[in-house]
């Protein structure tokens, strides 16, 4: 994968884990001058990765969300934070959403939690997590 335009998106967090773990495999290319700097940021963000939803989804699962979800007025920003967070109760929904209690009725926010549950894999457990770090 290559990053063709510095800020030119918003990225979700599996798509951060991707674009790490692929700079992983091209040891070759240098971060700049800051190489060992840069590969333990990148590290620790894999690590933390690894325990968010973004390491059971797929740009497939992403693409379904994103279509099943866009009947809503949600912000390209808010979206991205259902995707990255998965929510699960309506607390999390009214956290996310910017005045959710006008822009969406309890119906809607559990409909979009029913969304979430239907498309986006659960969390990955703490044990199958911690089973699959490399020993240090």
């Amino acid at each position: 994968m290559e990053v063709r335009k510095v800020n030119g998106a918003l990225l979700s967090n599996y798509e951060v884990l991707r674009v790490l773990k692929d700079r992983r495999r091209q040891k070759g290319k240098s971060f700049s001058g800051l190489e060992q700097n840069a590969s333990t940021v990148g590290y620790e963000a894999v690590q933390y990765l690894k325990d968010t939803p973004a390491i059971n989804q797929s740009p497939t699962t992403i693409a379904n969300f994103l279509t099943a979800i866009s009947s809503f007025a949600l912000t390209k920003a808010e979206k991205l934070q259902l995707l990255n967070l998965r929510p699960e109760t309506p607390v999390e929904i009214q956290l996310i959403v910017e005045e959710s209690e006008e822009r969406l009725t309890e119906e809607q926010v559990n409909h979009i939690l029913t969304l979430i549950q239907a498309h986006l894999p659960a969390e990955a457990t703490a044990s199958s997590s911690s089973s699959s770090e490399p020993a240090q």
